[in-house]
């Protein structure tokens, strides 16, 4: 409309989460707390909580490729965020429509390689995690796996060291990601340290948080870091902003008290304060 600037769009392409703490409904409430308009994809629909994954429901190949031809039909987006796929066949459609869109129109890609919920449901057949690594990795200007993610997609064992995080990150660029975000949180140790490799190296560092809280953090720092993209930030201001975010989200998660399990981290901290 004459007279007012235009958002910044972020787009997710992930799964539903009807508890609303992680996959789509996590990704949009990040990236609203940071200032960007969101749009979605949506992959599966799952009947899930903060205890369960009970049922999962893929949506089509087709439907999905439809959902992102018309969004960058319209919306001028400006950054991307993959979440949770599910199957081969999806990581291909998604990776087909994605690169010829952007050999017209490069912008960046946030990829978070979804492979198990909090509740400890698997997401991602093994089946699909070749296809995860040929096809959608090279297309990732950040990926950000914790330290199973990232053994998996190696063939390795978890990484112990930061001397280990920082030689799985280097192998996974090597797959033809740019940046690599190692995230530590599984990790042992009251420090949790961040590695994110690449050209401008970056280590961010905060305590551990003690809280079962914690569900939606990977979805919702790989969104913040989209967000950032979407505004212009480079690769490393976008991941020290959104580390610095979330660990403010996890520090006021037991203030949501929502449901008996693993709870959301507080999207909202710092508006609903203000508010």
């Amino acid at each position: 409309m004459p007279g007012f600037p235009s958002p910044p769009i972020a787009l997710t392409i992930a799964g539903s989460d009807s508890g609303g703490g992680a996959g789509i409904q996590a990704d949009l409430k990040s990236f609203s707390a940071l200032g960007v308009f969101g749009a979605s994809v949506i992959t599966a629909i799952t009947a899930q909580n903060t205890r369960t994954v009970a049922a999962v429901e893929p949506v089509s190949p087709a439907m999905i490729a439809a959902q992102i031809d018309t969004v960058f039909g319209d919306l001028d987006v400006r950054a991307v965020k993959i979440g949770m796929l599910g199957g081969p066949d999806v990581i291909t459609v998604v990776a087909d429509r994605l690169t010829a869109l952007l050999a017209a129109n490069p912008i960046p890609v946030v990829l978070d390689p979804v492979m198990v919920a909090k509740s400890g449901d698997p997401l991602l057949p093994d089946e699909a995690v070749s296809a995860l690594r040929e096809r959608l990795i090279p297309l990732a200007t950040v990926l950000t796996p914790n330290l199973p993610e990232a053994a998996r997609l190696l063939d390795r064992a978890p990484a112990q060291t930061p001397d280990e995080m920082r030689a799985q990150g280097k192998a996974l660029c090597a797959l033809g990601a740019t940046h690599v975000l190692m995230k530590g949180g599984h990790a042992s140790g009251e420090t949790c340290t961040d590695l994110l490799i690449g050209a401008e190296p970056l280590t961010l560092t905060a305590p551990r948080q003690h809280t079962a809280n914690t569900h939606g953090t990977g979805c919702s720092l790989s969104s913040a870091i989209a967000a950032g993209l979407a505004q212009g930030m480079t690769v490393p201001d976008a991941a020290d902003r959104a580390h610095g975010w979330l660990q403010g989200a996890i520090a006021a998660a037991d203030e949501l008290a929502v449901g008996l399990g693993h709870g959301p981290v507080h999207h909202f901290h710092a508006l609903w304060r203000q508010a």
